[in-house]
């Protein structure tokens, strides 16, 4: 322990730039840290520093010295930082988009239940099917579905996500059940904002294009129009899972389901993830998946 005190008296007169302003800073006399640095210098058997009157200079072997010693010394602050933000309670504002009709079914529910838990945070909520920039619009987190694009942000998965294609028992009593997916291309597809659907193909990724008589950028518009048998739509889960239970819709192509489409937690990178941040995002991934099942 005595080495350890020794070096960070040291590590501290180089950042504080003088034995008085370091004594300051680890509450000591100026006299304890001078003899500090002393019986390390004689432990390494070399100098470190050079002594005026007026200022301190790093030796050579002082600066290497330093430059192997100043990281160990952070890396102990950011362990106690990130310990006291781990045990502190969330506060502030937090600040979260999501696309908007998950967000309002399964996402707004659960902040609610958060807030409910942590009622000093104050929650601003930001439905909308654009992806917005987090830190130029200054949000915290984004609630994100599909696959996601590389960026220097973190994503954290919360939940599966799958995409069905789906088509009522009145459409298909009109037209084949498709089997292949060359065999789209003779069918009614309901087209939402993206005019590409996704598949896997022998374990690959495949966008293929599709056209119909229809298009809206609205998923509640699809189902509805995928209910009422006028094509084919591809949805998430969430929009489908209680029609495909009921019979209402039937889904197809299931072979060629593309499986990574999950739901993350996105966030900007900090050394220190804020409480709120943090615990919201665990709240999240311990209860959006029985949300899902639930609601």
């Amino acid at each position: 322990m005595q080495r350890w005190d020794r070096i960070e008296a040291f590590v501290e007169v180089v950042r504080q730039g003088s034995f008085s302003a370091a004594a300051r800073e680890l509450r000591v006399s100026a006299s304890h840290v001078s003899r500090l640095v002393g019986q390390l210098e004689s432990r390494l058997d070399t100098q470190l520093l050079y002594r005026t009157t007026r200022r301190i200079r790093l030796t050579d072997a002082g600066r290497l010295y330093y430059q192997h010693c100043q990281p160990l010394f952070e890396g102990f602050r950011e362990a106690e930082s990130a310990l006291d933000d781990f045990q502190a309670r969330p506060k502030g504002t937090l600040s979260l988009t999501c696309a908007t009709t998950f967000g309002e079914r399964y996402i707004a529910p659960l902040v609610n239940d958060f807030q409910c838990r942590h009622p000093q945070l104050e929650v601003h909520m930001h439905f909308t099917n654009r992806q917005v920039d987090l830190i130029d619009e200054g949000f915290d987190v984004a609630i994100r579905m599909g696959s996601l694009k590389d960026s220097s942000l973190i994503a954290r998965r919360l939940c599966e996500r799958r995409e069905y294609v789906v088509g009522s028992r009145d459409y298909f009593e009109q037209a084949a059940r498709p089997h292949s997916l060359a065999e789209l291309a003779a069918h009614n597809c309901l087209v939402g904002s993206r005019d590409s659907w996704l598949f896997s193909v022998g374990g690959q990724r495949r966008e293929v294009r599709v056209s119909g008589r229809w298009q809206a950028n609205s998923g509640p518009a699809l189902l509805d129009a995928a209910r009422k048998g006028l094509g084919l739509a591809q949805l998430p889960d969430y929009y489908v899972m209680a029609d495909l239970r009921s019979g209402k819709l039937v889904a197809v192509l299931e072979q060629y389901q593309f499986a990574d489409t999950a739901v993350w937690a996105v966030y900007p990178r900090h050394r220190h993830l804020s409480a709120k941040v943090r615990q919201f995002v665990d709240f999240l991934a311990a209860h959006l998946p029985d949300a899902r099942l639930t609601r």
